[in-house]
């Protein structure tokens, strides 16, 4: 699921279908290792034992968890899936006494960031680099 998400965002970001070489170098660029405990986790949704999309939380110092990661299989958006991940992240970072959830974003993933605005993520001050990157959200859990 994790190359899948990968070779989305590059390929949206190229407009164009990402090449396997491409997808390998923006994995290593931004490896998924801390997404296991102790440091995060990885979550992902299942239909008929298919999996379908992933989600992603690194536990932060101070309370604080990056959302990371979230990706619907296109076959499987439009169907409330990606809210559902976002909620079970959120149920997770509480559980792990997350009191700040916070993310980064493209411009041009305009369905994502319109999941965060409606599901009560606010603009925030950017605090992760990255030369795609343009847009921070942060939600109080508290």
């Amino acid at each position: 699921m994790l190359t899948a998400y990968f070779a989305d965002i590059v390929g949206r970001y190229h407009r164009r279908p990402a090449t396997r070489a491409e997808v390998a170098e923006a994995m290593l660029a931004e490896p998924s290792d801390d997404l296991s405990p102790p440091t995060g986790l990885l979550l992902v949704a299942r239909q008929g034992g298919i999996v379908i999309g992933c989600a992603g939380l690194r536990l932060l110092p101070g309370g604080i968890g990056e959302l990371t990661r979230l990706y619907v299989a296109p076959a499987a958006r439009r169907r409330g899936v990606g809210r559902r991940l976002l909620t079970a992240i959120e149920d997770a970072a509480r559980g792990h006494r997350v009191h700040l959830l916070r993310l980064d974003t493209r411009s041009d993933l305009s369905e994502a960031r319109q999941l965060y605005a409606t599901s009560g993520y606010r603009e925030a001050d950017p605090f992760s680099e990255g030369h795609h990157i343009d847009h921070w959200f942060q939600k109080s859990l508290a």
